[in-house]
């Protein structure tokens, strides 16, 4: 067979993997001293890397993540309260087949974000997909999606994702509406799918939040929620996400200030 037909019939074949190696091999008189079992599997595991390559940038792209963060690349020093084996341990991503939850927790500025981006970054390694979500805004885009008639093809969206982050959790109060449309996308992927929580709210403050917010018994701190009654919404909504959840829990100083670049000042 001539060379360039064959190469014409790889690339419609759509292994252009394959091909590019197939090149190399004939322009670098090496690879003929190797049988054909040994430059045939060459010529597959290139290819088949460049298939996994390819996915994983996809799996990146449609994540959205807010920063482009990795495992290799964060502090998981003690000082941050963070185990390490704990961390490296959640990041084979056991837990999204598994269709379980994180819950990430911590004061302004110590790494919530970057630490939920680089757990969703693990996670379209393993070829999960995954979906980053600043809370506000995905209230935001449902809002927009009751409007225009597209609410249910959303749900089925946020269900068919493998993982889903909601970051930015309860940094703003909910009304009842959003409260109830949380519950639709929590409903629809308990039991089927993983979902990590960024917040900087402790898990014991989420129930009166959630009722001060929803059903509207003010607390003086807080008093900033219209008057909602629904006590069993907040409910339905934290059974869904603290039970079947691992925990971890940021500490130490934010780390906007300790990587600010403005110079340092002098008294």
């Amino acid at each position: 067979m001539l060379t360039q037909p064959l190469l014409d019939k790889l690339s419609a074949l759509g292994l252009r993997g394959f091909r590019a190696a197939l090149e190399e091999q004939f322009e670098i008189p090496h690879y003929a001293e190797l049988a054909f079992e040994e430059r045939l599997g060459l010529l597959i595991d290139i290819e088949c890397t460049r298939r996994a390559d390819n996915r994983l940038q996809r799996h990146i792209r449609s994540a959205h993540f807010a920063l482009p963060a990795t495992i290799e690349d964060l502090d998981l020093s003690v000082r941050r309260g963070l185990k390490r084996a704990h961390v490296l341990e959640l990041a084979q991503s056991a837990w999204v087949r598994r269709q379980l939850n994180i819950l990430i927790l911590g004061a302004t500025g110590t790494g919530k974000t970057y630490l939920t981006c680089a757990l969703g970054n693990a996670a379209c390694r393993a070829n999960y997909s995954v979906r980053y979500e600043r809370t506000s805004r995905l209230l935001q885009t449902i809002e927009l999606a009751h409007a225009d008639g597209s609410y249910a093809k959303l749900l089925r969206s946020l269900a068919r994702t493998k993982l889903l982050i909601f970051d930015a959790w309860l940094r703003d109060p909910l009304t009842r509406s959003q409260a109830r449309d949380l519950l639709e996308v929590l409903d629809d992927r308990y039991g089927h799918a993983a979902t990590i929580v960024a917040t900087q709210i402790p898990v014991a403050d989420w129930h009166p939040v959630y009722r001060c917010s929803v059903h509207g018994t003010v607390p003086n701190e807080l008093g900033r929620y219209s008057q909602i009654s629904d006590p069993t919404l907040a409910d339905a909504i934290l059974d869904r996400l603290i039970h079947n959840a691992y925990r971890l829990e940021l500490q130490g100083v934010s780390m906007r200030k300790t990587h600010s670049r403005l110079p340092a000042t002098v008294d």
